[in-house]
């Protein structure tokens, strides 16, 4: 099922389950996830990780297949996540706020053989229009034609050795896909190897430092105190997986939020129970009313880092966030799906270059000084996209001096100091709370609404989200009309915030829609 994109190199021993192992076997007993009223041990999760692998393999999921994951923060996301790992098939990561259409669209195009999913959510998977889905486990159940999670693992043997018998050999070739949208408005999978995706966004063993070179290095978790961080992004996000498993990899604490809708005081009112050490944000959609929660009220902590991944914090909300806790450090990264961590962010749009990144020219060459072009990355990079060879090839390229390259689709200049400034994204993309809009998906589903002939859609800035969903449409149209149709055709935060009626678009000397038109409009 793999075979669309053959990885050449050596076979290693950099496996996320023989990964995950080794630090559970090194403090077995010390807490790895606290989520809501759950809390694991190592030694719990990797039995009840498991007792997951071996349910999949029973029920004839085969490793190289792919089981799907929809379900909001919970302790079962993550049980399932790493037992398909051991079970040497690829999880899928499902936006819940997805409907059915996107559904559908995610789980066929990703071949989705199983699926894990919150009874509530199940509703919007229509099965009878994805014929390869062959077996579900519902949490929080009963539902038709699926089998109760915690059923299924008390039934499933506990034996990490059975599961190695019935898979094979585990590799650093194991795949790991990131579903995330693309420029057809569409979501894509990014097929990584898994050793791939353990140097470029999950901190090679030492987050900060020099990646570990050989897997039992990180026994050595067994000898320190892992860090207690709490995670507010969602799993079904890569920001929110690869800072679980930065955690997981180093014998960490992860703190999950498990609340269906951020609320700055419960947070912080669990990082106090908790004696959260790291709190991660996504952007100013939860650093504003964290910093605003910190100013109006007094809370006992021991935080002494704020992270951001997803979204930027606006140097306001950063200077918000150390006027309450002083001695604390922000660290705030720049990535994607496509290229793992780039960089850290140092403010007012500038960032530190990660060693295996770089400014491209149009030739795929590092610019000097001075110089704008494409931020991108080398090195440990996804293998291509699922099932779009057309989409890899203008994403991943090879230089002339055949060095290998994922385009990260932001422009930037290479400043003298070699700090980098962002400019702006390449492709048409809202990031709106850290969720990723691609406009010609909205422009689509604003073409089929009643009285509309024609629609641009752009980003305008926001200061909680970042930036919001903006529609200049041509024909007759209003704002409660336009949600109520958008609705039953995209998720939620994928509809306009703000609309601009015209009688006529504007369009460019070339005949393209004018966007730089359209947000004069507001």
């Amino acid at each position: 099922m793999l075979a669309r994109f053959i990885y050449a190199g050596p076979v290693t021993a950099f496996n996320l389950a023989d990964l995950f192992e080794i630090v559970a076997d090194a403090c077995p007993d010390r807490l790895a996830l606290v989520a809501g009223d759950t809390r694991l041990t190592y030694r719990q999760l990797d039995e009840r990780a498991t007792r997951v692998a071996h349910h999949l393999l029973d029920a004839g999921v085969r490793p190289g297949e792919h089981v799907g994951i929809l379900s909001y923060n919970r302790a079962e996301w993550l049980e399932t996540m790493i037992g398909c790992f051991k079970a040497r098939v690829a999880p899928v990561n499902v936006n819940y706020r997805y409907v059915k259409d996107e559904l559908t669209h995610l789980l066929g195009d990703s071949e989705c053989v199983a699926l894990v999913a919150e009874a509530d959510l199940l509703q919007n998977v229509n099965r009878g229009d994805l014929p390869l889905l062959r077996h579900v486990v519902v949490l929080d159940g009963p539902a038709p034609d699926a089998q109760d999670y915690e059923k299924a693992l008390a039934e499933a043997s506990p034996s990490r050795a059975d599961v190695l018998s019935l898979t094979g050999e585990r590799s650093g070739d194991d795949p790991y896909i990131l579903y995330t949208g693309g420029t057809t408005g569409l979501p894509k999978g990014v097929l990584w190897r898994s050793e791939d995706i353990f140097f470029s966004a999950m901190g090679g063993g030492n987050i900060g430092g020099t990646p570990i070179s050989d897997p039992s290095e990180l026994a050595a978790a067994a000898d320190r105190d892992g860090m207690r961080t709490q995670v507010h992004a969602p799993l079904m996000h890569g920001g929110g997986q690869w800072v679980t498993w930065i955690n997981l990899t180093t014998g960490g604490t992860i703190i999950l939020y498990t609340e269906r809708r951020f609320d700055a005081a419960k947070a912080l009112e669990i990082a106090a129970r908790e004696r959260t050490q790291i709190l991660m944000l996504v952007g100013n959609g939860m650093g504003h009313p964290v910093a605003e929660e910190l100013a109006a009220r007094e809370y006992d902590l021991e935080i002494f880092a704020f992270g951001s991944g997803g979204a930027p914090l606006s140097d306001d909300v950063r200077a918000k966030l150390l006027e309450a806790i002083p001695h604390a450090f922000i660290s705030d990264n720049l990535g994607g799906s496509e290229t793992g961590a780039i960089g850290p962010s140092l403010g007012g749009g500038r960032f530190q270059m990660h060693p295996q990144m770089a400014v491209l020219s149009d030739d795929l060459l590092p610019v000097a000084p001075g110089e704008t072009g494409t931020v991108a990355r080398t090195g440990n990079i996804p293998l291509g996209y699922w099932k779009d060879e057309k989409k890899s090839a203008e994403t991943f390229k090879t230089g002339p001096d055949g060095r290998r390259w994922a385009l990260q689709g932001d422009y930037a200049r290479l400043e003298e100091d070699g700090v980098v400034l962002l400019l702006g994204r390449g492709s048409l993309v809202v990031n709106t709370g850290g969720e990723k809009v691609f406009t010609e998906e909205v422009e689509a589903a604003l073409r089929t609404c009643p009285g509309i002939t024609d629609a641009i859609v752009v980003g305008l800035p926001d200061p909680r989200l970042g930036s919001k969903v903006a529609a200049v449409v041509a024909g007759t149209a209003t704002e409660e009309g336009v949600k109520e149709h958008c609705r039953s055709l995209l998720a939620g935060y994928k509809i306009p915030r703000a609309l601009a009626v015209v009688d006529e678009l504007q369009l460019t000397a070339v005949g393209k829609p004018d966007y730089a038109w359209a947000r004069a409009q507001f």
